[in-house]
């Protein structure tokens, strides 16, 4: 069973959609009971940093999500801003990251290519992860973002892209997984990836 994590921002109705197409067993996790009885999650993310942490940590289940990630080791995927939230700090906001992970978050710093990153973009993939099974790499996945995450560890890197720069596009922390593009709004290449996670 999984859980989408609501916490106001995301859009908990693409993910629905296609968790329903696919069959796999979902709910909308907004209480601590809804949360114990999933064994897997999905942070969704579309919007700024520290709204986004301020609104996960203000989560009446927050401390149970904490023990259930990091204690019980459920797995969890954090999509674009639900990514960043993981780790200690973003230059897009002044408030402390959730500090799951030990990594940092900058601002796209070329003038030379278009902020927002918007569209669709490759991705090379650097690990054989199951969650990266029947994957089109050439035809990548949508990306929205002006940030990136970095100092991830060559050996936690899943997928890297290129917009200006090499960038980390995907990554994986035992449980903890993140991916910098939408895969509610990458067709056949996000539903494969949603369903692999689901099978993990």
């Amino acid at each position: 069973m999984i859980g989408l994590i609501d916490y106001g921002l995301g859009n908990l109705e693409a993910f629905s959609k296609i968790l329903k197409e696919s069959n796999i067993p979902f709910k909308i996790c907004s209480t601590e009971k809804c949360l114990v009885d999933c064994t897997k999650y999905i942070l969704p993310g579309v919007g700024a940093f520290d709204d986004a942490v301020h609104k996960i940590r203000n989560l009446s289940y927050y401390e149970r999500l904490l023990d259930e990630i990091k204690v019980k080791k459920k797995p969890i995927l954090g999509i674009c801003i639900g990514m960043h939230a993981f780790g200690k700090s973003s230059e897009e906001g002044n408030n402390i990251g959730l500090g799951i992970l030990n990594f940092s978050v900058k601002k796209f710093s070329d003038d030379s290519i278009k902020i927002p990153h918007m569209g669709w973009n490759s991705i090379s993939c650097h690990s054989k992860d199951r969650i990266m099974d029947g994957l089109n790499a050439e035809e990548g996945f949508y990306f929205l973002h002006s940030y990136f995450v970095e100092d991830i560890p060559e050996e936690n890197i899943l997928t890297t892209s290129f917009y200006g720069k090499k960038f980390v596009s995907g990554f994986v922390f035992d449980n903890i997984y993140g991916f910098q593009f939408h895969p509610e709004k990458s067709h056949t290449n996000g539903d494969q990836l949603i369903k692999n996670f689901a099978n993990l």
